[in-house]
């Protein structure tokens, strides 16, 4: 690994202006965004939607960096800092694999710079106060069954999902049905994620609703008067994380929203720092296109000048042919009819980002079992969907080597001018417009079924003022539908909300289709990790 300070040179930052955390790895002041306009041209990786299978999003992410390395252009990957929970829980580590990885891996799976931990801090700091000022009677018409705001843990621990809080006698009240969400789905953490800088964060902040009084009127942050020591425990967190692929590329990793109930992707300043101080910037985003790509388009990119100059959509053969039927331990036989019929998934989603008005390469990830035969096939019937190119990636075996055609592919499709975005929705539509319309467009839906529940939050969401605000689906990741077990592209099916909430100082209400868990629970076995006698992580 280079030393961090080198890797900060190359891309023109100077090495004294860093703040290292060890050898290899470092935070960069915010001073770093003043004055800078944007350089580079924003590429986007996205994903067909998730299967058991695997798809490699994030292996491909830095091995299409180590690829336009291999062909000398300036690049920077912006990712997701990985959450302890699936590191400990099913999922594992968040840094790539194989020959194309994020280092030092060990580090920045577990704990990294901080910032997880500063974000838990901040956000239980803030129920804390909130539970003393109910309490003490600080806030008039504000009762314990008034407040809505959960604690967090970075852990998945099923058991704190719905418990009571205050029990033992007055001295620890108040008495409040509650519980634990992961640290990952703290609003918190998306306002971090989405934060232009310390000022904004502030803002942000102030306009977490914690409550609502017996009247309805919401409870901010701003009335608990914690900001400003949330803003203390923020300081450094706000700033992005400088690492580097195996090959040496720079990568930022900053920030890490759930992509199930927020919007799944790393941070503005992170993507606007890279613009920056380089020629190409590779942001990914979380779980499939239906979640990550949407809400990075209509979330972070529509208002934070980061609209994207083009999408790469990663497959693989396997996933696909999940995606037609085919189950888990067959997935490695060649079946043409299944892959075919898988392949309606990654086309809808190219038509989908096509008519965002941007150009699409599909990454078709390498696996041994492979066929030949099969990787051509969706390489055509991809550009045959509308695909501007799709190019085989074999990252994983050769590291940037197995991503030079990939990253050719990208330069091309990002030659000549800026796209003319088009976004599935108005800012000034209704709440349920822009619900129908993402259900429509992108879910495939007929149409949009509301809960008595889902339309009272939605009524009080719009009389409140908040109706402008963008929406940000929390659905499951393993399907286009709200319903997990429907693959492929789902057709001719109503798509079905039970509940919505509001994310004000986040900046949008997400409705709640299906039942999302917002604290996962351990596998049966849980990944074990281990320590050697030389004091290195084991096990990820």
């Amino acid at each position: 690994m280079k030393l961090i300070q080198e890797v900060a040179e190359s891309i023109g930052i100077d090495a004294d202006s860093v703040i290292p955390y060890g050898r290899y790895k470092a935070k960069l002041p915010l001073s770093k965004m003043d004055r800078i306009s944007r350089r580079g041209k924003l590429v986007v990786v996205t994903g067909i939607t998730p299967t058991p299978a695997g798809e490699g999003k994030t292996t491909t992410t830095v091995g299409l960096a180590q690829g336009m390395g291999k062909i000398g252009k300036s690049v920077i990957a912006t990712l997701r800092e990985p959450s302890l929970g699936p590191i400990f829980g099913i999922k594992g580590g968040g840094t790539g694999g194989g020959l194309s990885r994020i280092e030092p891996e060990d580090e920045v799976n577990i704990h990294f710079t901080g910032d997880a931990h500063a974000v838990g801090s901040a956000h239980n700091l803030l129920v804390a106060l909130t539970d003393n000022a109910v309490q003490r009677g600080k806030i008039k018409g504000l009762t314990p069954d008034g407040v809505t705001i959960r604690r967090v843990t970075d852990v998945e621990e099923r058991s704190l999902r719905n418990i009571v809080t205050g029990i033992g006698g007055k001295q620890n009240a108040p008495v409040r049905e509650t519980g634990f969400d992961i640290v990952t789905a703290s609003e918190v953490m998306a306002i971090l994620a989405l934060s232009s800088d310390l000022g904004d964060l502030r803002h942000r902040l102030n306009r977490i609703v914690v409550g609502y009084k017996n009247s309805g009127e919401p409870v901010y942050a701003r009335d608990i008067n914690a900001v400003g020591s949330m803003m203390s425990l923020l300081r450094y967190a706000i700033q992005p994380n400088l690492v580097q692929t195996t090959e040496g590329q720079p990568v930022l990793v900053h920030t890490g929203p759930f992509g199930n109930i927020a919007h799944g992707c790393c941070s503005v300043i992170a993507d606007k720092v890279a613009l920056g101080h380089t020629d190409y910037v590779l942001t990914e985003a979380g779980f499939g296109a239906d979640l990550g790509f949407e809400k990075f388009m209509h979330i972070k990119a529509r208002f934070n000048d980061l609209e994207p100059d083009a999408a790469v959509i990663v497959c693989s053969v396997r996933a696909l042919k999940s995606h037609g039927g085919v189950s888990l331990r067959d997935l490695d036989s060649p079946d043409k009819d299944a892959l075919v019929k898988g392949m309606s998934n990654l086309k809808h989603l190219i038509n989908v980002i096509k008519g965002f008005g941007l150009p699409v390469v599909v990454a078709v990830n390498s696996f041994p079992t492979d066929v030949q035969e099969e990787t051509e096939l969706v390489r055509t019937l991809s550009i045959e969907s509308g695909a501007d190119d799709a190019e085989l990636s074999t990252v994983f075996e050769e590291g940037g080597d197995g991503g030079i055609e990939l990253a050719n592919a990208v330069v091309k499709a990002t030659d000549g001018d800026r796209p003319s975005i088009k976004y599935m929705y108005d800012t000034d539509d209704t709440l349920e417009d822009k619900i129908s319309a993402v259900a429509k467009k992108m879910y495939n839906a007929r149409g949009v079924v509301y809960s008595a529940k889902a339309r009272r939050a939605l009524k009080e969401f719009q009389n409140n003022g908040w109706g402008h605000l963008p929406i940000c689906m929390a659905k499951t990741h393993l399907s286009l539908s709200h319903n997990r077990s429907l693959k492929g592209l789902p057709r001719d099916y109503e798509f079905r909300v039970s509940d919505a909430r509001a994310s004000i100082g986040a900046g949008f209400i997400y409705p709640i289709a299906g039942s999302i868990m917002t604290m996962p629970g351990l596998p049966g076995t849980p990944r074990s990790l281990d320590v050697d006698e030389s004091g290195n992580i084991i096990g990820l």
